[in-house]
């Protein structure tokens, strides 16, 4: 079928006879510096070849927000839809009605927009014959965002065409950052005591400032003090969160190839000032928290294209992130607190009954690796570890004369023995924290049997609870293992045989099964914390 190219002429003819439409018309971009952004993508779509070498010729010269247009060119539908799998950012589609069949450019609309559910990327159709999709239809029909006529469609028309759907594809991308920015500061504080916190609030932090500026290469930073992991010295700065072309670099700011010399300098030097501060092109605010040194927020690239605003914003922004790491660092101050104090009250009891304190350092990480072989979530590890120290507090009760007695304890005595279950328990279940109340229960439950024939209440199988299984397992086999004043210490074979034998007596089966997969790892935790 011939297809009309009148209105490709027309382009063509207007184009030559009046270059200066481009110089004249007021974009605000003309002023602006060169952005670091990527170019913007304009898919054509067409049969005709003149079609596809005129626009190109028309937006030539085009730019937007200091970014040219990267042309695509597809001539079907069909690999149309190939480029927009394998472009997923493509801005603004120029898109002809009829190619391969009369109706291709309309079905290719509805598979972008219900199939590939991509509702951001700007549609302005084109048709040399309106006929076959009338106006009034396909916009009420079909999610597009502009109608053209070529025959009608010259140089500025289309040039102002592809601005304001440029436009529009800018604003969607931003409202979609400030949705993610959001996201990410819910997740964190959801998440508040979680390791990767820290880590979620500050690339929320990130999202929500290039939102203000644009699409920009950023990074968050922090320095001496609180560790985002086990690894970090709290020396040189440390990328916690990064965006960008700068998404690829982690932790130490040395290891960042993107970063030239003179900026890890910069970064590693700083002096303290009241907020942020435009530097060239780039914005940097410094952050001091009360709990944790400084931190630091580096947009680049943004300083041609601020305003008053922005900078009062991002000076009142910057501001207010300090006092929410703050308060991230306090929350995360307490629970550590709390594991310290459990930690050093365990190692006291034991002190006091003439044990090693590595017996509770020991029962603490035998206990983790049984925690985890079972499958239990981070958040359960964590207090079986940090609470099962606590396991033996109501020895604090019991008299010295049967504490640290040397030999085999009588009826009456043994009866006594056995009250630091309850004692152990009492003094930890008056506290709300959920860790002291895993305590309470681990206290109260490491002397129970799977059997039923233990104590202090005589619970069997999972009626106790999985904590107290655990600890009891833990517990057991370090005491055998140790020498105490009322015996001497017993080798391994005869430990393990024991744990054998009582499997489905004292132990849980499982957690017996669980113990000899990951016995390597025991026997590894017993040579490091040797008596």
């Amino acid at each position: 079928m011939l297809k009309s190219v009148e209105g490709v002429i027309m382009i063509a003819d207007d184009f030559l006879d009046d270059e200066l439409l481009f110089a004249e018309e007021d974009t605000n971009t003309d002023d602006l510096e060169p952005s670091k952004k990527n170019k913007w993508k304009l898919l054509i779509v067409d049969d005709e070849k003149d079609v596809h070498s005129t626009t190109r010729l028309v937006l030539s010269d085009f730019t937007f927000e200091g970014a040219e247009i990267e042309f695509l060119s597809a001539y079907s539908a069909k690999e149309a839809e190939e480029y927009l799998i394998k472009n997923p950012d493509i801005a603004v589609i120029l898109l002809d009605v009829v190619m391969e069949t009369t109706h291709a450019g309309l079905e290719l609309v509805h598979k972008i927009r219900n199939e590939m559910n991509n509702r951001a990327v700007r549609i302005i159709l084109r048709t040399g014959q309106p006929g076959q999709a009338p106006e009034r239809k396909v916009i009420v029909e079909y999610d597009i965002n502009d109608y053209k006529h070529k025959a009608e469609l010259t140089a500025q028309r289309l040039f102002t065409a592809v601005l304001s759907a440029l436009r529009s594809y800018r604003d969607i991308v931003v409202i979609e950052q400030n949705r993610a920015g959001l996201k990410h500061i819910i997740d964190a504080s959801r998440d508040l005591f979680k390791q990767q916190s820290l880590r979620k609030l500050a690339q929320g932090v990130l999202t929500q400032v290039i939102s203000l500026m644009g699409l920009r290469n950023s990074m968050y930073m922090q320095s001496n003090g609180l560790a985002v992991s086990s690894s970090d010295d709290g020396g040189e700065m440390k990328i916690i969160a990064s965006t960008g072309k700068y998404a690829v670099c982690h932790d130490s700011i040395a290891d960042c190839t993107e970063l030239t010399a003179d900026e890890i300098k910069m970064f590693n030097e700083v002096k303290e000032i009241e907020s942020g501060a435009f530097i060239g092109d780039n914005y940097v605010g410094y952050l001091p928290t009360m709990q944790c040194g400084k931190h630091l927020l580096y947009v680049e690239g943004c300083g041609a294209f601020r305003s008053e605003q922005d900078e009062d914003l991002l000076s009142i922004f910057s501001n207010n992130v300090g006092v929410a790491f703050d308060n991230i660092y306090l929350n995360k101050e307490i629970i550590d607190t709390q594991k310290e104090i459990i930690r050093m009250l365990g190692e006291v009891v034991e002190n006091r009954s003439k044990e090693t304190a590595y017996h509770v350092v020991r029962v603490s990480e035998f206990s983790r690796i049984l925690a985890v072989a079972m499958g239990l979530d981070e958040n359960c590890v964590d207090e079986i570890y940090y609470a099962s120290p606590m396991h033996d507090v109501g020895k604090i009760g019991i008299p010295d004369s049967i504490l640290m007695k040397p030999g085999k304890l009588t009826t009456e005595e043994f009866e006594i023995m056995k009250t630091h279950a309850e004692i152990g328990r009492n003094i930890l279940a008056g506290s709300k924290k959920s860790l002291l109340k895993t305590a309470s229960i681990i206290a109260y439950q490491h002397h129970e049997r799977w059997d039923g024939k233990g104590y202090p209440q005589g619970l069997a199988g999972e009626d106790i609870e999985m904590c107290g299984r655990i600890v009891c397992l833990s517990d057991i086999f370090d005491a055998i293992c140790s020498k105490r004043v009322y015996k001497e210490a017993w080798s391994i074979d005869e430990a393990c045989n024991y744990i054998k034998e009582n499997s489905g007596k004292i132990f849980d089966p499982k957690l017996v099964e669980a113990f000899f997969d990951n016995f390597d790892n025991i026997r590894d935790i017993q040579e490091k914390y040797l008596d």
